[in-house]
């Protein structure tokens, strides 16, 4: 079969954050399980929650649990534009994993018309070994004043001649309107591409919508492939980018009343949050009580751990940290006995300065960090992106030496100061990280760092006054993910008709 006709389907949504790309995962782990070689590709995504792959590059999150979805290992071909914000106007552009520049919107604007060739090179790539291609759109087609540079949604399915279903989110309301309104604005030309659509997050009745059905297709000549009624096990899965933190509800679950001590761990929500999904395995345990601190809040007295997470501009972030007060709360904190850890971006906050000689993340400059650790971050170098795993080392007490870790590194920045002294973590031969004096505070450039089950289980239980891992502490994060998909599977497999996309998907290049 040539590249030219290899079947594939892309899904485009009526807005952003509709979840498309928890269909494609699930959809993907459904037709897996059917024997097929699957491939998940979305042209352009914008998301500081990125992966790195098995070939060395970085992609966004939601490609990297597609392609575990699908069983594949992951490939920058699989988002070959990733746009990670680093301003209100400005943003980090990917190119099949590597970084190629830092662009404001306009100049984006200009300079995606040069990089559809590379997109569909990249298509190419992934449907070379596949037996079916899932597209992921970003925002939306309807989004028509953008779509004469467009190559992440109708220009991209014209590109390589492939159909299009939308998906409609009725729990936002209006998604009749939605459907019919997006067929209405696309041209003659891109309407050709448009099969079907698949209505999500439905909650009730779901006959009541049948009607509905038959409006949409007399009004648009739309099919309907089905409707996805609500399910409620999103969080398990890694979110996408950082809408998520926005909802009630995304690591607002409180800790097991039950349990003999409810950990409960802060962390401020900065404006250029980045990899948060570090943050899903403490969520996920039964007697953890993770709290998102919004803008305004203060950071609560009684926390057992302040911890810092990932930022794509991290002395941005230090600067919004500083005039919300939460300096003031961490340094309180510290001082009543308290325990801080930062990761990657969060690490580098708790050193003495942050230096930016060449404005890698913005204005050139520096800012003075928390001074919990004595080091010092100067942004300069490559970007450093790897997969890795390792152990904890005898400096990481009070911790016990010796536990595996695994994750990945993806950050600009080099950390040194008489704290490194104190690494406590060993990734292949790397030391990696600082302790202060007392062992209260931490820093390193692991992310997936809580995902080692081991780690997890004995870092919890450090925060307990009497060192005991608790009843709830046994469980399998990765193990958790794997079951969740395979439930997402099978709750798409009855809701949606997929012989009917499949079927839809081999019409390419017919």
């Amino acid at each position: 079969m040539s590249v030219q006709s290899v079947p594939a389907l892309m899904l485009q949504g009526t807005g952003s954050d509709v979840g498309k790309s928890l269909l494609v995962a699930g959809l993907c782990r459904a037709f897996a399980r059917r024997g097929l070689r699957v491939r998940p590709f979305k042209p352009q995504n914008m998301s500081n929650n990125a992966a790195v792959t098995d070939d060395g590059g970085e992609i966004g999150r939601a490609q990297a649990l597609q392609a575990r979805a699908a069983g594949v290992p992951t490939s920058v071909h699989m988002n070959p534009v990733l746009l990670k914000p680093q301003s209100d106007i400005g943003a980090q552009v990917v190119v099949q994993g590597k970084v190629i520049t830092s662009a404001r919107a306009r100049d984006y604007y200009r300079l995606k018309r040069d990089l559809l060739p590379k997109v569909v090179e990249s298509f190419k790539v992934m449907a070379r070994d596949a037996d079916l291609v899932l597209i992921e759109g970003a925002g939306s087609p309807a989004e028509v004043n953008l779509r004469a540079s467009d190559i992440a949604n109708m220009g991209f399915a014209e590109a390589v001649s492939v159909p299009v279903i939308l998906v409609g989110d009725i729990d936002r309301g209006g998604v009749i309107a939605s459907i019919v309104g997006t067929h209405a604005l696309l041209s003659e030309d891109d309407r050709r591409w448009l099969k079907g659509y698949v209505i999500n997050k439905f909650r009730g009745d779901v006959s009541l919508f049948e009607p509905a059905t038959g409006i949409i297709h007399d009004t648009c000549g739309l099919k309907s492939f089905g409707i996805a009624t609500y399910w409620p096990n999103a969080y398990k899965l890694p979110a996408e980018d950082g809408v998520a933190l926005e909802k009630a509800g995304k690591y607002q679950r409180s800790g097991d009343p039950d349990a003999d001590h409810v950990l409960r761990i802060a962390v401020p929500h900065l404006p250029r949050i980045a990899n948060f999904d570090d943050l899903d395995p403490l969520a996920a345990e039964d007697d953890v009580d993770l709290l998102m601190i919004k803008p305004g809040q203060v950071i609560p007295a009684d926390c057992d751990l302040v911890l810092l997470p990932g930022s794509k501009s991290t002395m941005a972030d230090l600067r919004f940290l500083k005039e919300q007060g939460w300096d003031i709360d961490i340094l309180a904190h510290h001082r009543r006995g308290g325990h801080v850890i930062g990761i990657c971006g969060g690490y580098q906050m708790l050193g003495r300065m942050v230096h930016d000689p060449d404005g890698v993340e913005g204005a050139p400059g520096s800012e003075a960090g928390l001074g919990l650790l004595d080091v010092e971050t100067v942004m300069a170098g490559d970007k450093t992106l790897r997969k890795t795993k390792g152990h904890t080392t005898d400096m990481a007490a009070p911790l016990d030496h010796g536990v595996s870790v695994i994750g990945y590194e993806i950050h600009m920045g080099q950390t040194e100061g008489p704290d490194r002294v104190r690494s406590w973590l060993d990734l292949n031969g790397n030391l990696d990280g600082a302790r202060s004096a007392d062992g209260r505070i931490l820093g390193c450039y692991l992310h997936g760092l809580f995902g080692s089950d081991d780690f997890r289980h004995v870092f919890l239980a450090s925060l307990r006054s009497d060192g005991t891992h608790s009843p709830q502490s046994t469980r399998n994060f990765e193990a958790g993910i794997d079951a969740a998909l395979d439930e997402l599977a099978d709750h798409l497999e009855a809701c949606l008709d997929l012989d009917g996309l499949l079927e839809l998907a081999k019409t390419r290049g017919k």
